[in-house]
C-alpha cells in the first residue's frame, strides 16, 4: 500500500471531476514517466499522516480533503463498500482518489515549510504508532521513524512547487 500525489492544474482538476478515467490515465502516465508532477511516499504514508496529525497539521495531506465521488454510507471493509469499489471503471488501489484544491495545497505547503524532520520525530515513541496500528506496523524496528521522516524534504518540495504554480493535488493509495 503506497501513498501517491499528482499535481494538476485547475483545468485538469475540473476535467478529472468530470472524467475520473482520464485522471487515472494521466496519473499512470506521470508516475510511469517519473514526472515531477507525481510524488510517492511508498509505505510511509500512514506514518507521515500520523506524525503530521500529532503536530496539529490541518490539511489532510495523505487522504485529500475533497471527494471525486460520493461513497456509500458503509463500513470500509464491508461487502457493500467492496461491491461499490469493484464497480468503478479503474482500480486506483485502496478506494477512489480524493484531492486538495489549490488553496488547500497552498495551506499545506505553508505548514510543511515550517516543519523539519526533527520536529516530525521529536518526542515520538515508536510504541505510539504500534498502539495506533499505523501501517505498515513495523515501528519496533530500528530506523523506521527516520525512514518516514526522510520523505519530508521531497514532500515539502512537491507541495511547494504545486502551490507556486497554483496546482491542485490528487491523492490516492495503491
Amino acid at each position: 500500500m503506497n501513498g501517491n500525489w499528482l499535481r494538476v492544474t485547475p483545468d485538469e482538476l475540473e476535467h478529472a471531476r468530470n472524467d475520473l478515467d482520464w485522471a487515472f490515465d494521466l496519473a499512470g502516465t506521470e508516475r510511469d514517466g517519473n514526472s515531477g508532477r507525481w510524488c510517492g511516499i511508498d509505505k510511509a504514508w500512514n506514518g507521515l499522516d500520523f506524525l503530521l496529525n500529532r503536530l496539529g497539521f490541518e490539511t489532510p495531506l495523505v487522504f485529500g480533503a475533497e471527494s471525486f465521488i460520493e461513497l456509500p454510507d458503509a463500513e470500509p471493509d464491508s461487502d457493500e463498500m467492496f461491491d461499490f469499489l469493484d464497480d468503478l471503471e479503474h482500480d486506483w488501489g485502496y478506494g477512489p482518489p480524493a484531492y486538495l484544491t489549490p488553496p488547500q495545497v497552498a495551506a499545506a505547503a505553508s505548514q510543511l515549510a515550517r516543519i523539519t524532520e526533527d520536529d516530525l520525530l521529536r518526542g515520538v515513541d515508536p510504541a505510539e504508532l504500534q498502539r495506533a496500528e499505523v501501517y505498515p506496523g513495523t515501528w519496533d524496528r530500528p530506523g523506521e521513524l527516520a525512514w518516514v521522516a526522510h520523505y519530508l524534504p521531497d514532500v515539502r518540495t512537491f507541495f511547494s512547487a504545486a502551490a507556486k504554480d497554483g496546482d491542485a493535488v490528487i491523492c490516492w493509495l495503491d
